[in-house]
């Protein structure tokens, strides 16, 4: 069956980084655009970055540019966030998002930043 697994949540303070992934199985990874959402207490699940089935073309949220990247490895099945000079307002649930002609979605990993 199809999953995408999230890890690499934590507790970080103002300034620091982490480093998420999203380990992907149950369907031809290589085919799906990959993107990360976050969804912050009581707002909506926005999207943070996307990146094409081929690496190609990564795109951000303006609230994200210069501070994340996003990569993949097809060969591993899996989907990265880079997250660098985190800010309190990054703290969220962060979810692996997979689509093609439908969506799949991971369960989440907690990112919290202390100020």
């Amino acid at each position: 069956q199809v999953q995408l697994v999230e890890s690499g949540g934590d507790l970080v303070q103002f300034g620091g980084s982490l480093r998420l992934s999203c380990a992907a199985s149950g369907f031809t990874f290589s085919r799906y655009r990959m993107s990360w959402y976050r969804q912050a207490p009581g707002k909506e699940r926005e999207r943070v970055a996307t990146i094409a089935n081929t690496g190609g073309s990564p795109n951000y949220a303006d609230s994200v540019k210069g501070r994340f990247t996003i990569s993949r490895d097809n060969a591993k099945n899996t989907v990265y966030l880079q997250m660098n000079s985190l800010k309190p307002e990054d703290t969220a649930v962060y979810y692996c998002n997979a689509h093609l002609y439908t969506d799949y979605w991971g369960q989440g990993t907690q990112v919290t930043v202390s100020s």
